[in-house]
């Protein structure tokens, strides 16, 4: 249709008039012109800004399957991205939630009962929580000198009141971090770490903090991990356990693959680190933000056989 067209313009116009351009046609030529040059410039302003499709590349593409425990809540994680994080279970209040303590003396070696109400900002107890790792309520006791890490998980009456069994085998003063996940009445979830100090009196002699190293031995185990976290960044740290050399596949405890408790020596503040769903040729992967330099512990519960066992690294971020 267009060379018909073109053809019966040209019919009866002498040669020398047929090779000059009318002016509708010069103005069409130049509003395209105009157009294309519009979208170059915008296409090529984008990638200086670093918007448009380019704008997620470098982020590991496997992320994008990246599914999550019940009741952890979405999250993103971006190799080497920037992250604001700081660092919970520094206060006994937060968020609206207070870490009630209703019992707090304690024997060293001999065993105690730790007690403690959530309560919210109109000071009631809290009874609703969201299950998660299969706890409504994770307990994490350590000397302030980072030794004696437990993991407990606190049993709760119809009043709010949470209990737990404690022996704290050395003198010392100890942090206990309560994370919660607690469902308001409007059904809105807020994700806390609550810290109190525990004493147990008696001669306190603190114990240096080994060097870093990304091997350990635990009950004939040996665990590595690869990684290297930065401050400010999420990274992730993958752990893989062995015994007489071959890869063992670590069973599932409380939901996951592994859990991991990082804390920053000097302020022993918590972080969250949030596991891979999968494991990846029997290793398991987490993601780390450490919100600033310094050396932190990080605290690996693995189980194996039906026995969970605790692997523990010094690490050092720059």
């Amino acid at each position: 249709m267009t060379g018909q067209h073109v053809t019966e313009l040209d019919a009866g116009v002498p040669d020398q008039v047929s090779a000059v351009p009318d002016r509708s046609t010069v103005r069409l030529a130049l509003v395209v012109g105009g157009l294309v040059l519009a979208v170059l410039l915008g296409f090529g302003l984008g990638r200086i800004n670093g918007g448009g499709p380019s704008a997620g590349a470098g982020l590991d593409g496997a992320l994008t399957d990246h599914t999550h425990a019940p009741g952890t809540g979405g999250h993103e994680h971006g190799v080497g991205q920037a992250a604001a994080v700081e660092a919970g279970g520094l206060a006994v209040s937060s968020a609206g939630y207070t870490l009630t303590p209703l019992t707090g003396d304690f024997t060293a070696g001999r065993r105690g009962e730790l007690r403690f109400q959530i309560r919210d900002a109109q000071r009631r107890p809290v009874t609703r929580f969201a299950v998660v790792h299969d706890k409504p309520m994770h307990l994490i006791v350590v000397r302030r000198d980072l030794t004696g890490y437990q993991h407990l998980h606190p049993t709760m009456a119809a009043d709010g009141t949470w209990s737990v069994p404690v022996t704290l085998p050395q003198p010392g003063v100890w942090r206990a971090y309560a994370d919660f996940t607690a469902l308001a009445d409007d059904g809105r979830q807020a994700a806390v770490t609550l810290g109190v100090d525990l004493v147990a009196p008696g001669g306190y002699q603190p114990r240096p903090l080994p060097a870093a190293a990304t091997s350990v031995t635990v009950d004939g185990f040996t665990v590595d991990y690869r990684g290297s976290p930065q401050a400010g960044l999420t990274v992730p740290l993958t752990f893989r356990i062995t015994a007489d050399g071959a890869t063992t596949v670590p069973e599932r405890y409380l939901g996951a693959y592994g859990h991991l408790v990082a804390l920053r020596e000097g302020d022993l503040g918590y972080l969250h680190v949030h596991p891979e769903p999968a494991l990846v040729d029997g290793a398991v992967t987490f993601w780390l933000t450490t919100p600033g330099p310094g050396r932190y512990r990080l605290y690996l519960d693995f189980q194996v056989a039906g026995v969970v066992r605790t692997a523990e690294f010094t690490v050092t971020v720059a």
